[in-house]
């Protein structure tokens, strides 16, 4: 099973999905983890302000904040290689990403996921 790995920047909470004006990008992104927890993946999220050891103990995300800043978040990394830097990929690419094949019994409508699914946060 392949682990994707997100290090994402400082929020007010562990997925940023919370409060009146969530952002739309977000809450996509937070359904599109789940499709692809669904599909074998295994996901971790790493938020900067609630994990920051997360970020120093890892080499490869350590190395890319010196080089690059914090304009780097959000990072992915699929089974310890960067394969997305400085943005949340919408599901299409993400499955580009991890190599998934769409199954057929899951939607890939990451808006109707979010509905059945919630937004996960405790807000």
């Amino acid at each position: 099973m392949s682990k994707l790995s997100i290090f994402e920047p400082a929020m007010c909470c562990e997925t940023g999905v919370c409060g009146v004006d969530a952002d739309t990008i977000l809450i996509n992104f937070t359904a599109d983890t789940e499709w692809l927890r669904k599909q074998g993946i295994e996901v971790h999220r790493f938020n900067l302000a609630q994990e920051p050891a997360a970020f120093i103990n890892d080499p490869v995300v350590k190395a890319e904040i010196n080089e690059h800043g914090e304009t780097c978040l959000p990072l992915l990394l699929l089974d310890g290689t960067v394969v997305s830097r400085g943005n949340y990929p919408d599901r299409t690419r993400l499955r580009e990403l991890t190599g998934v094949e769409s199954k057929s019994q899951t939607t890939e409508n990451p808006a109707e996921d979010n509905k059945k699914s919630g937004c996960g946060c405790s807000c």
